[in-house]
């Protein structure tokens, strides 16, 4: 099974010994569907890489609707990284939207033990660029394209993920009503 370390590993060299005390501060744990690894108003202070499963992050508002931030299957990190640099409450949740089965690792303990060595920051500073670009394509995405070429892209982005989430969650994550969703599903020939 593709492991946390097989994740570092797809970004950075990270020598043996390294490899090895990495391992002892890894933790194994089940989130069933439903729960959260890290809730609004929480101080988080772990990060978790998805084995298995499907997460959500999703910020609500004081009326209690949801905006779906991002989706995360497997081979993902889970991390508010900003409430963890800034030792401060995360402003989303994470949630499992699936049975999941994640590594999880205190960002203190790694970051302490690890950030004196120049694959670790290689590795950080790769996390954060990747989730940037993320993050900018989403805001281009919302700027400049209509709900049909955010919804064409999420099936892009994410092949097979509509089977496995809500159409209201999808529908939140494209910033559209479920109606106009099941009208765009319909109107694309996407409808299951």
């Amino acid at each position: 099974m593709y492991s946390f370390t097989n994740f570092i590993e797809s970004f950075v060299s990270v020598p043996e010994e390294h490899k090895q005390q990495l391992q002892t501060l890894i933790n194994t744990k089940q989130i069933y569907k439903g729960d959260s690894f890290i809730d609004a108003g929480q101080t988080p202070q772990y990060m978790a890489f998805v084995q298995k499963g499907l997460f959500r992050y999703f910020y609500t508002n004081e009326e209690g609707v949801e905006f779906t931030k991002g989706f995360f299957p497997e081979n993902r990190i889970l991390i508010s990284y900003s409430a963890i640099l800034q030792q401060r409450e995360s402003y989303f949740t994470i949630q499992a939207l699936e049975d999941s089965q994640i590594e999880f690792i205190s960002y203190a303990k790694l970051d302490n033990r690890f950030s004196k060595y120049s694959w670790f920051n290689s590795f950080i500073i790769s996390l954060i660029q990747k989730a940037y670009m993320i993050k900018e394509d989403r805001e281009r995405e919302f700027l400049l394209m209509d709900a049909e070429q955010r919804y064409e892209i999420f099936f892009k982005r994410f092949p097979g993920l509509d089977k496995r989430i809500k159409q209201h969650m999808i529908a939140s994550y494209l910033g559209i009503t479920p109606e106009s969703l099941s009208r765009i599903r319909k109107k694309s020939g996407l409808l299951s």
